[in-house]
């Protein structure tokens, strides 16, 4: 694959503050091409696969239509027996003084990632690996589960497997959050340049509501303890800046009550095994690098029910069973097989309890959008969400909305909705992708305990050294960082590369001299953080402000302007009886008339109200407080 991808991505990292709406990103490519190619006549097919050669970009035709519409009510294209033609000179869209701007930052990752994965098992020989290998990346954050959406990503697909790739990414892009940030942020410009470009795959997006009143998201188990800070701070960040947005859109977030009884199975079940050497999961993971005791995870089973409280999820009893809704859970359970390695069969059993329950809550509705679900399943596993979709295309309704979608899908979605109500969503994200991208898989594991197993009985590594690479925290992120997830690439050298490795983190974190330079280390980070939460809650309550008292502005004049419409319309067809004047009622026809002719509807005038005074108070507001509005889309 060649730069294309990447560099289109970072063009479309626009500032999204300026009233516009999703098509206007991809009206300069399309322009660029016919400004280039001059297509006679121009289709969209034939515009689709420019903008592929071109871009590197794969753009559903139905989308290409709307943008083709709007460039021939501009006069830009003449249109006759549904044939589009070029109409003269077209304006040039300036796209190649954009792409150097985006070949900077894209220069920028992908050497860098050449550079990172000479040290890995898999050494990237050329640039176009590595672009290869960024792009593989960003496609695992689709949008899946729902057919509105005629593709998962815009990044056309790419041959073969690269599970290796996204965990090689996954490292370097912790790596630049801990030592490069300039890189760091150039990364960010792809991301944020994805999850917008996702827009351009649902034609009607820009019709969607823009909240989700009367949604209750239904979180998975998994999804409650990121939440509660058990596994990584970097999953708990991103689930509680979800958590955050959706309730500032307007959803309800809940749990099943058989979701919170698992959740607190889970904990008393890492409790039992939190001091055994044959204890594995996140859970007991993080609990050993924070020092977490026993009786921390009791307290915290204990005090379920108040912590989801705190947290703003609320719990809701578990729907009867209804044979109106019931779905076929033996047919069901055998595609979650089939998707799904489960480690506790009574995981898979919560699993399709959660199914059942969001049929019987939807009632027989088949919603053709999320925001008109009214109950939707929200997990972290996207091989169960895919299980979900596939029964129901296969064995349900075949209804457009599955009842069970992805946390990464979500917050795409609810992102395009207020980019700048919560700009930093994007990157922590991404942030706890990579967390859970270096977790090693069950079959590494097995394998790794199986290798150190045999080590010890070959008197290869000593009784200490085993329980090191058994219960050491430092033992996974060396483990995963040196075999890229692959079970093969582990060796009896990859062990002994671990055991070195760990051995001479804990040596140096013993000394004296490690300890203050963390400290002071981590006292500065604290507070480069805490600064930014302080930016970023800065720009979140400006926009939220804005955007609340634009629509409050544009309420009351939407009815003035409909009471005016009204009364003039009265006075009109009563001109005689008032007795007023002709050159009035004249005038007061030509108005109407004028509105009639437009379109003028109420519901035009307010998004025409609302849109301008937002930008107009977004713009002074952030003068005012010394803010650059393209900060809003580039943290």
């Amino acid at each position: 694959m060649s730069t294309a991808t990447l560099t289109s991505l970072a063009i479309l990292k626009v500032n999204i503050d300026q009233g516009e709406d999703y098509f206007s990103y991809l009206q300069p490519f399309i322009l660029q091409v016919l400004v280039d190619k001059r297509p006679d006549p121009v289709t969209d097919l034939v515009v689709k696969d420019y903008i592929l050669q071109k871009f590197g970009l794969e753009i559903p035709e139905r989308t290409i239509q709307i943008v083709l519409r709007r460039l021939a009510k501009s006069r830009l294209l003449n249109r006759g027996k549904g044939v589009y033609r070029i109409s003269g000179n077209l304006p040039d869209p300036g796209i190649a003084a954009k792409q150097s701007e985006a070949e900077r930052h894209i220069q920028s990752v992908t050497l860098g990632l050449v550079e990172f994965s000479q040290n890995t098992p898999k050494p990237l020989s050329k640039r176009e690996d590595a672009i290869d290998a960024i792009c593989a990346f960003l496609a695992k954050f689709d949008i899946t589960c729902l057919r509105a959406y005629l593709r998962g990503t815009v990044i056309p697909s790419l041959k073969g497997t690269h599970k290796t790739d996204i965990v090689l990414v996954s490292d370097y892009v912790q790596h630049l959050q801990r030592t490069q940030p300039e890189r760091f942020n150039s990364f960010q410009v792809l991301v944020k340049g994805h999850m917008l470009a996702n827009a351009l795959l649902c034609p009607d997006l820009q019709n969607a509501p823009t909240t989700y009143k009367d949604v209750k998201f239904y979180f998975d188990t998994p999804l409650l303890i990121q939440e509660a800070g058990l596994e990584s701070e970097a999953k708990e960040n991103a689930t509680r800046k979800l958590v955050d947005l959706l309730h500032e859109l307007g959803g309800e977030i809940c749990v099943f009550s058989h979701s919170r009884d698992e959740f607190r199975g889970v904990l008393l079940n890492a409790l039992r095994y939190l001091e055994s050497p044959d204890g594995r999961g996140a859970i007991i993971r993080e609990a050993r690098k924070r020092g977490t005791t026993k009786s921390d995870l009791l307290f915290f089973a204990e005090q379920i029910e108040d912590k989801l409280k705190m947290a703003r999820i609320e719990i809701r009893d578990t729907p009867q069973y209804a044979p109106s809704f019931q779905i076929d859970e033996k047919v069901f359970g055998q595609l979650i097989d089939d998707e799904v390695s489960y480690w506790n069969e009574r995981t898979k059993e919560f699993d399709i309890n959660s199914v059942r329950s969001i049929y019987v809550l939807r009632n027989g509705r088949c919603p053709h959008s999320i925001e008109k679900s009214r109950a939707i399943f929200v997990t972290s596993n996207s091989a169960f969400a895919r299980a979900a979709w596939q029964y129901e295309q296969e064995h349900g309704d075949s209804c457009p909305v599955s009842s069970v979608i992805t946390d990464l899908g979500l917050a795409n979605m609810a992102w395009l909705k207020a980019p700048m109500g919560s700009p930093a969503l994007p990157m922590v994200q991404v942030l706890a992708f990579c967390y859970g991208a270096l977790e090693p898989s069950e079959k590494l594991l097995n394998k790794y305990m199986k290798e150190i197993d045999k080590l010890e009985k070959e008197g290869a590594i000593t009784e200490r050294d085993h329980q090191l690479l058994r219960s050491s925290p430092h033992v996974y992120p060396e483990l995963v960082h040196l075999t890229l997830g692959d079970d093969v690439a582990l060796t009896n050298e990859t062990v002994t590369a671990i055991l070195e490795r760990v051995s001479r983190e804990i040596k140096r974190e013993e000394t004296e001299k490690l300890d203050v330079e963390k400290e002071a280390h981590l006292k500065t980070q604290d507070a480069l953080n805490s600064m930014r939460e302080r930016d970023q809650k800065s720009r979140e309550r400006l926009y939220w402000r804005c955007r609340h008292r634009a629509k409050k502005f544009a309420q009351v004049l939407t009815w003035g302007f409909v009471i005016f419409v009204v009364v003039m319309s009265v006075m009109t067809a009563s001109s005689n009886v008032l007795g007023l004047s002709p050159s009035f009622v004249v005038a007061a026809a030509i108005i109407t008339g004028i509105l009639a002719v437009y379109g003028f509807t109420r519901k035009r005038f307010y998004q025409y109200v609302y849109e301008s005074h937002f930008t107009r108070l977004l713009k002074r507001e952030a003068a005012v407080m010394g803010l650059d509005l393209s900060e809003f889309s580039s943290d």
